[in-house]
Formats: C-alpha cells, sequence, structure tokens
C-alpha cells in the first residue's frame, strides 16, 4: 500500500485525546478491509503495559506507544510548521514527489 505519510515524518494529531501533539512516525501499520491503517508515533499515545517476566526479562510495568488511527494525524508543513494535506506531483521525466498544498513545498 502506498501512503502520503512515511516514516520519520513530522506529524499533529488532530483528533482525540492527544489532540495538538507533535510528534515523529515511527512505524506505518497497513490495515486491511476491515481494519484502519494505523500509526505509531514517538511520545504520542503512552500506555501502561504489565509485563510478566521470562528467563531473560525481569518484566514489570512499563510504559510504551499505542497506534492511533492514520486519519487522526495530519503531515506538517515544513514551510509554516501546521498541518497540510498532501499531493503527489508527477515530473516530466516520471518522478513522483510528495508536496505540501498550503505552501506547495516538497516534502522530503
Amino acid at each position: 500500500m502506498k501512503f502520503k505519510i512515511k516514516k520519520k515524518d513530522k506529524v499533529i494529531v488532530i483528533s482525540g485525546k492527544e489532540k495538538g501533539k507533535i510528534g515523529e512516525v515511527l512505524e506505518l501499520i497497513a490495515g486491511d478491509k476491515f481494519t484502519p491503517t494505523r500509526v505509531l508515533i514517538a511520545k504520542i499515545n503512552m500506555v501502561t503495559k504489565h509485563k510478566k517476566p521470562t528467563q531473560t526479562d525481569p518484566g514489570g510495568i512499563s510504559k510504551m506507544e499505542a497506534p492511533l488511527s492514520l486519519s487522526n494525524v495530519m503531515l506538517l508543513d515544513p514551510k509554516t510548521n501546521k498541518p497540510t494535506r498532501v499531493r503527489i506531483k508527477t515530473a516530466a521525466n516520471g518522478d513522483k514527489s510528495r508536496v505540501a498544498i498550503k505552501s506547495g513545498e516538497t516534502i522530503a
């Protein structure tokens, strides 16, 4: 699947309890017909996980990021640092690039 948001992009959460927070994308989790595509963002949507001890790991309570739905995040415009939609622009030689709609800046 092709997504307009990729790893290491700066995104902002636009809905939910984490609304307004900015973070970097760690992982994209592709959905299927029945489950939405989800995104894992650094230091956003932290949950407490109880882990059982094993021979190598002492276990205990740890904090980790939980995935958010892709529809709840927007890419940040590199020029204005505000949320923007993304357009795919095809050059004459066939190369594709992502372009922020608000400012027209190319996104790396």
